[in-house]
């Protein structure tokens, strides 16, 4: 055969081998991008995870760039949570493949180029939309429809963009850096006159009163505190009892004193407005509903006092605004009782949403956000001077503009005395993770208040799984849950029985318990930690060893925790017996010994003792939970069954210190 004969078949082998390789990637992309989103799409449904569901939502979009289902949900959630301007490159992919997709699909492109700071592209494609529109108008009648008059807000919006950007303010931002701020939600700072002292809402982990998430699988609100000493802030605390309590707490502002501090709870109506003060030894009282009729039936979100302490802004959603949410005043009469309710009228409300007030020192001067007027999208915030207050005349609200106001949400500012300086929370490039607390101050005095920011970008965190039978390997198709110690839930996908992967995200590591259970099997509940920043994604691959339930099977419970020589249960050790109980009641002929286990320290006796004690609390809490008592005994065995060398002080001693179960019956 002619070489070059030879050569043009060994080619198209080749190729047809490369074919049939790249066709079934791609067949295995397609089925992983379809599981990635119906776990999201699970997420969504069962809870209100909306970020942790977007992370899967961009794994499945950027797996198949093809499936038009998940690239929509990946842009709209973007749209909907943070990053939106990303969300452009995913609605893209599904114009370009199928412009028809949606009937409000140029819409929601317009949308992520808005915030994009791209106001020309922005108003092309809303353009395109109104064109749509405008053909369909009287015939389409569906939920996709976006009215007219919002799209020609959102042109007004993009074009009030272009003209505030090409002419920025001679303001600096500045992100407070990670003693203030964290990787979680941190927003609404007020502080005291000399800036000294600043108080601050949050959805941080460490710290939180309560170790619970919310539906949306973020730590609750708390309010923290911060302190200025010689010129830096120091790390911030949480403020405490009685201010936080259970569920969420956020503040509003601070007296010019700082000894007043309002904050928002749950009160009679649909939000309240509350107040504490300082007592003399730094400590708060109990909050307290603010007298008067500020309070009403409906939503009181944010509150601000002038400085003699006579007069209060708020934002209200009762009836008779102009809007859904207005600005209001209200006096304090002779009884000191808030009284008096104003609305600010059209000088300062419009038919769009008003609120976050902050009065500043002068008495004078409103400061407030707004989503109509000339704003750039979202909330803007502007600033008013009153002009007659017996006429409730103000001047023309004018736009702070550009850096401080973005296309997306700019709220709750809080001024200082010093003028022209200011705190407020934004989302912004560069930060530590979702909103952060920024200083807002005049370009000469940016270098000398400059804090670095690093902002690492996160990088995937993967943990994949394989779930053997421990005598024969074989793999087992399990149930395999995992969760944060906070509770909340973090997606998985089988992709083969036995094969297990979860997905984490976090710029700082974490613990996550993993729990594994399958009939005929003792369970396993293991401590993983993952998250952090790296160079690339992380792969991290563990074997999981399921034990048959048969006689002399024995298993360490490895979260049943008691304080030091004690043998009364940690709370934190009750998931884990409830698991237990759980097994028991699914295998009704198993009984089983509690072993107590201890290391060398101490006296022999001491041990017997203490490993007995500890092995019988157990057994008291199974049974108290309806265990019949004769399916359990319990044992201490001391210091005489090791499982390591004791001679190891930081590893071999805690591992011998142990309660375990032993199948006795089967």
């Amino acid at each position: 055969m002619h070489r070059s004969v030879r050569y043009f078949i060994m080619l198209c082998l080749l190729i047809a081998s490369w074919q049939f390789s790249y066709s079934q990637s791609m067949t295995q992309n397609k089925q992983q991008a379809v599981e990635y989103y119906e776990l999201a799409k699970d997420m969504i449904t069962s809870t209100r995870a909306m970020d942790d569901a977007r992370d899967l939502m961009v794994i499945a979009a950027n797996t198949d760039t093809t499936n038009l289902k998940a690239n929509f949900d990946a842009g709209y959630m973007h749209i909907t949570t943070i990053n939106k301007e990303e969300a452009v490159k995913y609605f893209m992919r599904v114009y370009r493949q199928m412009p028809d997709y949606r009937f409000d699909l140029e819409y929601w492109i317009g949308r992520s180029y808005q915030y994009d700071s791209k106001f020309d592209k922005a108003i092309e494609f809303y353009d395109r939309y109104k064109d749509r529109l405008n053909k369909t108008s009287t015939s389409y009648a569906g939920l996709e429809k976006i009215s007219a008059k919002e799209v020609d807000r959102k042109i007004e919006e993009s074009n009030n963009g272009k003209e505030l950007i090409a002419n920025p303010k001679s303001f600096s931002i500045i992100n407070l850096g990670s003693e203030v701020n964290s990787e979680y939600d941190d927003y609404a700072p007020v502080v005291s006159a000399d800036e000294n002292q600043m108080i601050f809402t949050t959805r941080r982990r460490d710290g939180n009163t309560y170790e619970n998430v919310w539906d949306d699988n973020k730590p609750y609100e708390d309010i923290f505190i911060t302190e200025k000493v010689n010129g830096k802030w120091t790390p911030a605390k949480n403020i405490g009892a009685p201010i936080n309590s259970k569920y969420n707490n956020s503040n509003l502002t601070l007296s010019p004193d700082g000894n007043t501090l309002f904050v928002y709870k749950d009160g009679v109506g649909d939000g309240d407005i509350f107040f504490t003060e300082r007592q003399p030894d730094g400590t708060w009282n109990t909050p307290q509903p603010l007298p008067g009729t500020i309070n009403s039936p409906y939503h009181e979100s944010s509150v601000t006092i002038t400085k003699d302490g006579n007069t209060i802004y708020f934002a209200s959603e009762r009836p008779g605004g102009l809007g859904k949410s207005d600005i209001y005043s209200a006096t304090k009469n002779s009884k000191g009782v808030w009284s008096v309710i104003k609305n600010l009228g059209p000088s300062i409300n419009t038919e769009y949403d008003e609120e976050a007030p902050y009065i500043d020192y002068d008495g004078k001067t409103l400061y407030f956000s707004s989503m109509g007027r000339k704003g750039m999208g979202g909330r803007d915030i502007f600033k008013a001077t009153l002009i007659d207050a017996a006429k409730n005349e103000w001047s023309e609200p004018e736009n702070l503009g550009h850096p401080i106001n973005t296309p997306d949400d700019d709220i709750f500012i809080t001024g200082t005395s010093t003028p022209n300086r200011f705190y407020f929370a934004s989302e912004r490039a560069g930060g530590y993770g979702y909103s952060d607390i920024y200083l807002i101050t005049d370009k000469q005095e940016e270098q000398q208040e400059k804090v670095v920011v690093e902002t690492p970008k996160v990088s995937l965190h993967k943990l994949e799984l394989l779930v053997l039978d421990a005598d024969t390997e074989d793999l087992l198709k399990a149930t395999v849950r995992m969760r944060g110690m906070d509770n909340s839930a973090v997606a998985g996908r089988n992709s083969s029985d036995g094969y297990y992967e979860f997905i984490v995200m976090s710029p700082v590591p974490k613990d996550y318990l993993v729990y594994v259970e399958m009939d005929g099997y003792l369970f396993e509940n293991i401590t993983f930690t993952l998250g952090g920043v790296f160079e690339k994604e992380m792969v991290e691959q563990r074997k999981i060893l399921m034990k048959k339930i048969n006689v002399g099977a024995v298993s360490v419970l490895r979260h049943v925790f008691f304080d030091i020589d004690q043998a009364i249960l940690k709370p934190e050790s009750f998931d884990e017996l409830d698991k237990l109980i759980k097994l028991l009641q699914q295998n009704t002929k198993v009984r089983i010994e509690i072993g107590g286990h201890t290391d060398d320290t101490g006296t022999h006796e001491y041990n017997m003792s203490l490993s007995n004690r500890r092995a019988e609390a157990v057994r008291a809490y199974l049974i108290s939970k309806g265990l019949d008592a004769k399916r359990v005994t319990s044992v201490g065995y001391g210091e005489t069954q090791p499982i390591v060398s004791n001679d190891d002080e930081e590893s071999g001693r805690e591992i011998n210190r142990r309660v375990e179960f032993k199948v006795i019956q089967n």
